[in-house]
């Protein structure tokens, strides 16, 4: 369950630098969190603490893009251009 934890923390972290990744990403981190967090109870160690601390830095830098371009698209929206 540890090892789950880290490789979602993993695509979490890394996808959310990806554009067209971004929107799968924050879910990837999240899901990491749940299952690193339930490893860590479980008594996993150190794998488990490295997949939260991915999982919390993708979901760190992956929210706030998702929020930029959902404002952008609203914002581009609402001149009439699409």
């Amino acid at each position: 369950m540890g090892i789950a934890g880290l490789i979602l923390g993993i695509l979490g972290a890394i996808g959310s630098f990806l554009p067209g990744v971004v929107f799968a990403a924050w879910l990837f981190a999240l899901v990491g969190i749940i299952v690193s967090a339930l490893a860590m109870k479980k008594g996993e160690g150190g794998i488990a603490v490295a997949g939260l601390v991915l999982s919390i830095v993708g979901l760190v830098i992956a929210l706030p893009r998702l929020i930029c371009v959902a404002l952008c698209a609203q914002a581009i929206g609402s001149m009439g251009a699409w």
